[in-house]
Parts: structure tokens; sequence; C-alpha cells
């Protein structure tokens, strides 16, 4: 599993289930990386077409495998409203390095709500590596010789 650090472009989202009746909504997204969370501004009045153009960074650290978002709907004086999620597998980033914007589908109870728009970059950890001679493990070393 590689180490290193995810940058996600979170660009626009299109189509979204407008859960508003009397006004716009106010989208944000919460992405998840694993146990890190962090969430987009709000795109006040925007509707069901916002846009972002923000960009956030995660740490990737073992049993990384997807990243998860999950779009809200800000509301004043209530819960903010649930409007939909995409999980985006990050095997492919890995081994590319980087996913262009892509469109992803937006779901909520396994219906399509509309589609998010999300580019991907993956920076490896350097790590330095020292080369340990055998010996200093103090471990035993195994001989072909027999009697």
């Amino acid at each position: 599993m590689p180490l290193g650090s995810l940058e996600v472009l979170l660009v626009s989202a299109k189509g979204l289930e407008d859960t508003d009746f009397l006004n716009n909504m106010d989208p944000y997204v919460i992405l998840t990386c694993r146990t890190q969370e962090q969430k987009s501004s709000v795109a006040s009045g925007k509707g069901s077409d916002p846009e972002w153009n923000e960009n956030f960074v995660f740490n990737v650290t073992e049993g990384v495998s997807e990243l998860k978002l999950k779009i809200m709907d800000s509301d004043c004086g209530t819960d903010d409203d649930f409007v939909g999620e995409a999980t985006i597998p990050l095997d492919v980033l890995f081994t590319e390095g980087s996913i262009p914007p892509t469109i992803y589908n937006v779901v909520k109870g396994e219906e399509y709500r509309g589609e998010i728009k999300v580019g991907l970059t993956f920076t490896p950890e350097e790590r330095s590596r020292e080369y340990v001679e055998e010996e200093s493990f103090g471990g035993w070393k195994e001989s072909s010789y027999r009697d």
C-alpha cells in the first residue's frame, strides 16, 4: 500500500437533487479519506449546479483505498440535508499518479442524484533507504557446509 499525499481538486457538481423547495440550496461537500475529514466552503445560492474549485490535501496511510464525498445542503435553523454521496476508489490513482477532473455519479439510497467533478493527484512519500548489512542484525547465517 503506497504512502504519501492525496491532493483533491473539488471542481463542481451538476444536476443535484434540490432539497430546498423555496430557495436554491447551499451545497457543501464533506471529504473523507479513512479517518481524515475536511469540509468545503458552502456554495451559497448555487442550487443544483454548484462550483467550488477548492483544493484539499490528505495524508495517505496504510489501508486507504477510497475517497468518500458526501454532499450536504446547508440550512439555517435546521439540520443540514443529505443530498447524496460519491465513493472514488483510489487503486488506479496509486498506479497512474494523477487523474484529471473526472465526473463521478452522486447516489442516495442507490439512486442517481447527479454528478460531481473531482481531480486527484497522488504524491508518493519519499523514503530514505538505508542498506544494512546482514551481520548487523545479530542473527545467524545458515551455512551450506555439512559433515
